[in-house]
């Protein structure tokens, strides 16, 4: 688990602790594939520390991460933690292994309940299939999460790699993982909607 931190310097009393931004995700959020320092949570890290903002962020993500495993951890990382946002990206380890789409949601929406219940806000990332799983799985797979971002009324973003899984350049061999180059990109992606969420 990777803690990277953003903070004003100077002396800071309790009344002036940072805010805590937890990201609960599996390799697309890891940074599988390349050095920690360059994956999008680490470049979120840089822009705050450039916007002077008193932040902490905590990366959590594991690659190979399915959201049954993030259950079974999310409690202690709240409780240890105890973030202000959390962005969670969890689901796509679990659609790749074809897994009931209903046990995805329920997943989903328990980690989501988690996180309102320890008073922190959170930010649903959802992720989309590839074709060759069929339409039908393909379609219920990615309106999952837009059915729990709605239902809880908390900010969505529909798909993380969108302009960049379209490209084969910034694609990795694998077929799946951004390259370095994409980093960026994720991030501006998921920024409108997290820079809200820090006033």
């Amino acid at each position: 688990m990777l803690l990277v931190a953003s903070t004003v310097s100077g002396q800071m009393s309790a009344a002036d602790a940072p805010d805590t931004i937890l990201v609960f995700g599996d390799s697309i959020s890891a940074a599988y594939g390349m050095p920690e320092e360059q994956g999008w949570v680490s470049l979120l890290t840089t822009r705050l520390t450039q916007l002077e903002k008193n932040v902490l962020v905590v990366n959590a993500s594991i690659s190979g991460e399915t959201t049954a495993g993030g259950i079974v951890r999310l409690p202690k990382i709240l409780k240890v933690h105890q973030p202000d946002i959390v962005i969670l990206e969890l689901g796509g380890n679990d659609g790749l292994r074809g897994y009931p789409i209903s046990r995805i949601k329920d997943n989903v929406q328990q980690m989501t309940d988690l996180i309102a219940d320890s008073g922190a806000k959170v930010l649903l990332i959802g992720m989309v299939l590839p074709p060759n799983y069929g339409k039908r799985y393909t379609t219920a797979f990615t309106a999952l999460f837009d059915m729990v971002a709605q239902e809880n009324n908390v900010p969505f973003l529909p798909f993380l790699l969108e302009g960049t899984a379209t490209s084969q350049s910034l694609i990795q061999r694998d077929g799946i993982h951004p390259k370095p180059e994409a980093q960026p990109l994720l991030l501006n992606d998921i920024w409108p909607l997290l820079e809200p969420l820090l006033e």
